[in-house]
This record gives structure tokens, sequence and C-alpha cells, in this order.
């Protein structure tokens, strides 16, 4: 299962990471990102060791949805050595996400 990353989180979970990160930022009420949601967590078991899969609930959540500017969901991002390095607006296939993570590392 991907891990809950908050605002208070996102610091040290994210930013401060030495594996690459991908963050899915969703809301429960949002349809396409249920349809991506178990693809996030299927790359979390596949990437376990290697890098670090998290999930930002946006409704909760705003202060880096804002800084990033996520404005439509779901959105996922890729971070390597704290720096945004990859994005992915709207649903796409797993291999899309996979392939983003590859890249960071």
């Amino acid at each position: 299962m991907a891990l809950e990353i908050t605002d208070a989180s996102f610091d040290e979970v994210v930013l401060q990471s030495d594996k690459p990160v991908l963050v899915d930022f969703w809301a429960a009420w949002c349809g396409p990102c249920r349809m991506v949601g178990p693809i996030i967590d299927e790359i979390s078991t596949e990437y376990q060791d290697k890098a670090v899969v998290g999930k930002v609930d946006v409704d909760a959540n705003q202060e880096f949805a804002a800084k990033y500017g996520v404005r439509n969901i779901p959105t996922v991002l890729v971070f390597k050595n704290g720096e945004l390095v990859g994005r992915q607006v709207g649903v796409a296939p797993k291999q899309a996400y996979a392939d983003a993570l590859d890249a960071a590392m």
C-alpha cells in the first residue's frame, strides 16, 4: 500500500528522501483518482526497496498541492533529491508511472 503523506510529513517523507519519490495527489470523491489508486498501490509494492510511493489527500492537505501547482486530480509527481522531476496529470497506464519513477533512479 502507498504511504499516506500529509502536509506535516511531506518535507520529511518526500523532500528529504534519499530515494526517488512518487506522490499521487487525489481525493476520495474523484472518480479518476479511484482508477489510479490501485495502480499506485501496485507500484508501491513493486518499488518497495527502491523508491518511496505515497498519496496526498488534497481535501485534507492543501499546502503542497498548492505549492506544486496541482490544479487537477489525479496528479502524480515524481521527486528526486527533493526536486520535482516528473508530472503526470490525469489517468495514465501503469507503465507511464513506472517509467517516470525509473527515470528518477
